[in-house]
């Protein structure tokens, strides 16, 4: 039963990564300004499919740290801390700011993206 609890826990913080993976894409790519009637729907169809898509891989690498961190590091450090729950999303958002600044780096001064 430990088990099963540490793994839909796991999937919880999994599935907050991708939703902050796909909140770090809209900031990225910004809100669609033109009106997308007719022919123009097409582009806000592609738009939101990159959205997803992009949002989704920034996401599952922001989770996999975080998991990764969590089951090599924090587990110990936080075993029997009150505010377990808070630091753990404050090291989540920590992940998320990382992975963003080496996203801009590699898109912007790089330019391997």
């Amino acid at each position: 039963m430990k088990i099963v609890k540490q793994l839909l826990s796991y999937l919880i913080w999994f599935l907050l990564s991708l939703l902050l993976g796909i909140g770090y894409m809209r900031f990225v790519m910004g809100f669609i300004d033109v009106s997308l009637d007719g022919f123009w729907h097409i582009f806000e169809v592609f738009y939101y499919i990159g959205l997803i898509l992009v949002g989704s891989i920034v996401g599952s690498v922001i989770g996999v740290i975080y998991i990764l961190t969590d089951v090599f590091y924090l587990k110990k450090k936080l075993r029997n801390n009150p505010k377990a729950t808070a630091i753990r999303f404050v090291i989540l958002l920590v992940i998320t700011v990382f992975v963003g600044i080496v996203h801009y780096i590699l898109e912007k001064v790089v330019d391997v993206i």
